[in-house]
């Protein structure tokens, strides 16, 4: 609620004039009607009139109030500087708070005032202000008490540096108020924070009374210490304590190490028992924290009950529910979810936009994801460093390199996942040139790349075929980075061998990996087995991995079609019987593509669209076209079929299906952009190239793997795919 206040003065008047004061502020006055306002108020009349701005946070009443203040001559009294420095604080005006501070004698600071500033410090994440000020208070001859250790500890704790907390411990026991519960309870979780739970739990142990307030300071401190099984088990002990009841502080911070717990789902369950026990499901942040919980788990159903019952929906609440839509691969109903805050008149905030934009990049819909970005724009989130991120990769999976990069220059105070993103996005398109040069240039700005960053550095090395490279940048995450390579750092190495036909030095390089080699590093020698026709070596990956993950389809039909490659037809078979034994089913390879805002799917021999025989002409006409300039069909890929039928069946693949739709119901020249859930074949690939030659267009085709970018008859991945 607004303050409607309008104070008028000239050199001597001291009235206060209100245009229709409303009910609360005559009861902060102590005043049932406008007639009883006092022509000179009083300092209590403006210290309620300060209680009563603080709510509102308005900075017109603040400097309204401050000028009567001074014009009536209570700038002696300390409790009503005091309160005016933490309203131009909450006013988000702390300079103004400080020149109030500095321009008041020394004499009139008391131990109230210099405490009201230091706690404005670290409530502002100023942590070497609130020392400095907390310094220069002891320098006048005024000692900290209670509420001025409990308001500099948490400014030690923003430093992250122990040496600072250490220091104000010391002064607490010599000033001896290491017994106070508060002063104990700031002590836990300035620990805590400083990544030393160790002297965090001793000062808890030590303490001789205990409140609320002590515990959740350790039950948090645990928790972002990764210390989950600790922190659900110092909640069995807050239970047992008879004059201490926990909140929702206590409970949330439970539920998010539960979320974080191998196996913390069932422990999870019989908490959120216990909240409804004690009738506290309705709190926001015990139901936000439960839906996250359930969310971390995958189970939906558990989401989805807890959204529906929940009566009153915070921002928090929708973004955990598009996040689980997102989780359950979704993307359309993450999409709706978004757009449902907005018509509940809830602001999105940067959660919700990356995450969004996370659902929108796996629909590859661009024209939606432009549309975030300019609900992005409006709200100011821009300057936000995630959402910047998400949409880079959005951009990028949507097919607009050039819209990632331009968001990417954009950016101020790139931090490792801005660089990441862009790096990550370059891989994707087969720029690996542009990978190389963007990573040398993170490194450049004194930015240390992560876990991903080395993914992707790595992947695009092995699809350009930079083994030297590749193997320079892989030493060099221990010898310089000090990271130890992870599965996918593994696996991308083996692609790197396997792709320029090393197989024996890849499979060497499994054999002396210092872990267990998981199915993405056995997946990727396998696909080499395929792309260099090692069948030999092919089937004994493939009985490895049929062992490892027996219901991935993938690894069979890899394996099928070597030995039908091969000629070995009865083999090939028999895998496929040995699919069916196992009941396990190929994913049917589908193509789709974007016009006007309608997405069109094709399957392979796809005649259900309207335009089917417009469709199959262009094709026909394209193949002969092709014909003229070289095309020779690559029967290979047509696996299932006889050989007579092997040419023409090739040409009824859903990628080129859709090419076909995307020429006869785009503009002409418009770039055509299609996405396939399978990799798509060779023939397919070589067939788009001659096609942006004789059309005259930009392809983009996203398979599972990366994206091809065609135009004037070559494709961006130079063939090495």
């Amino acid at each position: 609620m607004k303050l409607p206040l309008r104070w008028t003065h000239t050199r001597r008047p001291r009235k206060i004039r209100l245009s229709s004061p409303s009910e609360p502020i005559l009861q902060s006055l102590g005043l049932k009607s406008y007639h009883q306002i006092p022509s000179r108020p009083t300092p209590t009349h403006l210290n309620n009139l300060l209680n009563t701005a603080t709510q509102t946070q308005s900075i017109r009443h603040a400097t309204q109030i401050h000028t009567q203040i001074v014009i009536n001559s209570y700038t002696t009294f300390p409790f009503l500087l005091s309160n005016l420095l933490t309203l131009y604080a909450k006013c988000g005006h702390i300079a103004k708070s400080v020149l109030l501070f500095s321009t008041t004698h020394d004499d009139l600071k008391t131990i109230v005032t210099w405490t009201s500033l230091i706690t404005q410090f670290s409530h502002h994440h100023m942590p070497i202000k609130a020392l400095s000020l907390f310094n220069h208070m002891r320098s006048t001859g005024i000692y900290p008490n209670q509420f001025t250790f409990s308001a500099v500890l948490p400014a030690c704790a923003d430093t992250v540096n122990p040496f600072h907390g250490k220091q104000i411990h010391s002064l607490v026991n010599k000033q001896g108020f290491d017994s106070d519960v508060f002063v104990g309870s700031a002590l836990v979780g300035m620990y805590a924070k400083c990544f030393d739970m160790v002297s965090a739990e001793v000062v808890f142990d030590e303490m001789p009374e205990r409140n609320l307030v002590s515990w959740n300071s350790l039950i948090v401190g645990l928790l972002e210490n990764r210390l989950f099984d600790r922190a659900v088990l110092n909640l069995k002990e807050v239970l047992k304590e008879p004059s201490v009841s926990p909140d929702e502080v206590t409970y949330s911070s439970v539920l998010s190490a539960c979320a974080n717990m191998v196996g913390g789902l069932e422990i999870g369950k019989q908490v959120h028992g216990v909240v409804v026990k004690h009738g506290l499901t309705t709190l926001a942040y015990v139901k936000n924290s439960l839906m996250d919980m359930y969310c971390k788990f995958g189970s939906f159903q558990g989401v989805d009950k807890l959204f529906r019952a929940s009566i009153v929906r915070d921002v928090v609440t929708w973004n955990v529910m598009i996040m689980s839509y997102v989780q359950n691969e979704n993307f359309e109903e993450a999409c709706k979810c978004f757009m449902a805050i907005r018509n509940e008149g809830i602001s999105p905030d940067e959660v919700s936009f990356s995450t969004v934009l996370h659902a929108s990049s796996y629909l590859a819909a661009l024209n939606q994801g432009a549309l975030i970005h300019n609900e992005v724009i409006k709200t100011g989130f821009v300057t936000s460093t995630c959402v910047a991120s998400a949409l880079i990769t959005m951009y990028a999976k949507c097919g607009s390199l050039t819209d990632a990069l331009r968001v990417f220059e954009d950016i101020d105070g790139r931090n490792v996942v801005c660089w990441t993103a862009i790096i990550a996005a370059f891989q994707q398109h087969g720029c690996a040139n542009k990978v190389i040069e963007y990573f040398e240039s993170m490194l450049q700005e004194g930015i240390s790349p992560d876990y991903i960053t080395f993914v992707c550095v790595l992947s695009a090395c092995g699809h350009t075929g930079q083994v030297r490279e590749g193997f320079s940048y892989y030493n060099s995450m221990t010898t310089v980075h000090n990271m130890d390579p992870g599965p996918e750092h593994y696996a991308c190495m083996v692609d790197l061998l396997g792709r320029s036909g090393r197989l024996e030095e890849a499979e060497r390089f499994i054999e002396l990996m210092p872990m267990k080699p998981d199915p993405s590093v056995w997946g990727a020698l396998l696909g080499a087995c395929r792309n260099h026709g090692n069948l030999k070596m092919g089937r004994k990956v493939a009985e490895r991995l049929l062992e490892i993950e027996p219901s991935n389809p993938g690894n069979y039909v890899i394996l099928a079609n070597m030995y039908a490659r091969s000629g070995n037809l009865k083999e090939a078979d028999g895998i496929r019987r040995l699919m069916g034994v196992n009941g396990i089913r190929k994913e049917p390879g589908c193509s789709w593509i974007d016009i006007k805002d309608v997405t069109f799917v094709f399957t392979v021999n796809d005649k259900s669209h309207s335009r089917t025989d417009e469709i199959y002409e262009i094709l026909r006409n394209l193949r002969e076209l092709a014909k003229k300039k070289g095309y020779v069909a690559e029967t290979q890929y047509a696996i299932n079929d006889v050989e007579v039928n092997k040419e023409q069946s090739l040409w009824y693949h859903s990628e080129r299906l859709a090419l076909a739709f995307g020429l006869l119901a785009l503009p002409t020249g418009a770039p055509i952009r299609i996405k396939k859930n399978l990799r798509t074949c060779g023939d397919c690939h070589t067939v788009m190239k001659f096609a942006s030659e004789i059309f005259v267009r930009e392809i983009f085709v996203r398979d599972i793997n990366r994206f091809h970018h065609f135009a004037n008859g070559s494709c961006s991945c130079r063939d090495y795919w």
